[in-house]
């Protein structure tokens, strides 16, 4: 009888627990959204920092809502307006296309066959041609 009561207390208590429900895959909706929002007026805000055109930045981050990159944009202009800054090149490069990197490593992978060919017939070679002056003695 003392066993099944504490078990019950035990798991509601547990279940208030944030951290056992971020464990569980068990997040609140509404902290959920806050986080996107939040992400997503980051993300607009380094767009518009960056020089990034609005639209570029809905497409290449299309899991965060539209309204929370366009007001992070959106203040980041005001704000570099104010203090007449100029945007900020980015260091990298662009983000490729997802479909690009798989063509790539198998472009790379065809081109590490063909060196490895190419090494496997220069040793072919090396190995051929002592061979060779041995028979001309």
């Amino acid at each position: 009888m003392i066993k099944p009561t504490f078990l019950i207390l035990a798991v509601l208590g547990l279940g208030a627990c944030d951290q056992v429900n971020q464990k569980l895959g068990l997040e609140d909706l509404a902290k959920k959204e806050a986080k996107a929002e939040q992400e997503a007026k980051a993300v607009g805000s380094a767009c518009r920092q960056s020089g990034r055109a609005i639209e570029d930045c809905y497409s290449i981050y299309g899991w965060l809502p539209k309204a929370g990159i366009y007001t992070g944009w959106r203040e980041m202009d005001e704000y570099m307006r104010e203090n007449k800054l100029e945007t900020i090149a980015p260091q990298l490069p662009p983000p490729e296309p997802p479909g690009a990197k798989k063509k790539k490593k198998a472009e790379a992978a065809g081109e590490g066959d063909a060196k490895a060919d190419a090494k496997a017939d220069a040793k072919d070679e090396h190995k051929a041609e002592p061979e060779k002056k041995a028979d001309k003695h």
